[in-house]
């Protein structure tokens, strides 16, 4: 039988997001990732370097996920918010990793810097702003797509409302306010020099 080093190279990539995600890196053992995906413990350090190595790797990969199912659209951030939301709401795991990353790594590296700027740019040339208000935008379009995740279940549900209803209320709200503050700031500007 041949050995297909893309699939184990998968598997350890799968098996490392769900650990990662429950333990964040410090908890993770690369034992307990390696007889999740059935590889050798040493194919871990063969095709990533270290446990945090391969952190990184998983959250590159889950990262290019997340862009292809919410991509930062520049022109339309309250559209961005409820994709990001969505995409959140189906792998609540992609936020917690997030969260694993702030928290163990709190400084951004040079490519997320990059990335970020790039994509407040853009932002700032669509609405017609400045670098500081676009990623002002940014921002708070991430944080309401996140709250609900980030809120226990009996505050986001206090009447109990079926889970998938009260799901799309939320998301029609997360849009709804991302639209109005998007337009209260984008026109503020205008108004003043108006």
């Amino acid at each position: 039988m041949a050995y297909d080093s893309a699939a184990t190279k998968a598997r350890l990539l799968d098996a490392a997001y769900d650990e990662f995600v429950r333990l964040g890196l410090a908890g993770a053992r690369v034992d307990r990732i390696a007889k999740a995906a059935s590889a050798n413990k040493q194919a871990i350090y063969l095709y990533f370097g270290s446990k945090e190595d391969l952190f990184d790797a998983v959250m590159a990969d889950r990262l290019r996920v997340l862009a292809d199912v919410a991509p930062v659209t520049a022109d339309d951030l309250p559209g961005y918010a409820g994709a990001l939301f969505d995409a959140l709401v189906a792998d609540p795991g992609l936020q917690r990793l997030s969260q694993w990353r702030a928290l163990e790594f709190p400084e951004a590296s040079e490519a997320e810097i990059e990335s970020h700027v790039a994509k407040a740019t853009e932002i700032a040339d669509s609405y017609g702003v400045g670098l500081t208000l676009a990623t002002d935008l940014m921002m708070i379009a991430l944080g309401a797509a996140m709250a609900w995740n980030a809120t226990a279940e009996r505050i986001r549900n206090p009447l109990g409302e079926p889970e998938e209803q009260r799901t799309a209320m939320h998301r029609q709200s997360v849009v709804t306010a991302v639209t109005a503050l998007t337009n209260a700031l984008t026109d503020a500007p205008k108004k003043a020099t108006s």
